[in-house]
């Protein structure tokens, strides 16, 4: 006896193998969610980088300022005189005008006259995104 394969029938519902719009809607939706909330987490993390690396830009030089002292008796007039000293030796502070510059973009600023903020040292700073001065004294 052969047997004969069976054909569908009009009643034979047939499934498609694809998403429907509704489906593909959600799992959207689940991804944007997911995907706005872990920014949140990696943008403050970018933000605490940042502001660590202003704090040790800060120290170096700080230390580079010191230095700076010992070779010629008192402080640079300005934060330049570290990368390019008076009389042509070798600089303070590696990495040239970069190394001036803080996280955000902007010149780190320095006050020659003295600590304002407690420290024994001049101080050296910058502001972050909320304005809060960081530098050498933290």
């Amino acid at each position: 006896m052969v047997v004969q394969p069976r054909t569908s029938s009009p009643r034979v519902i047939r499934r498609r193998a694809a998403f429907t719009l509704l489906e593909v809607l959600i799992v959207v939706a689940i991804l944007v969610v997911l995907a706005s909330v872990s920014s949140i987490f990696v943008f403050r993390y970018l933000d605490d980088a940042r502001i660590g690396a202003a704090k040790t830009s800060a120290a170096a030089i700080s230390r580079a300022i010191e230095a700076y002292e010992i070779q010629f008796g008192g402080p640079p007039e300005s934060l330049l005189q570290l990368i390019q000293p008076p009389d042509n030796r070798k600089p303070f502070l590696e990495g040239g005008a970069d190394a001036l510059v803080d996280p955000w973009g902007r010149q780190f600023q320095y006050d020659p006259s003295g600590p304002r903020h407690g420290g024994q040292k001049p101080d050296v700073f910058t502001l972050d995104p909320q304005g809060q001065p960081i530098g050498n004294w933290k």
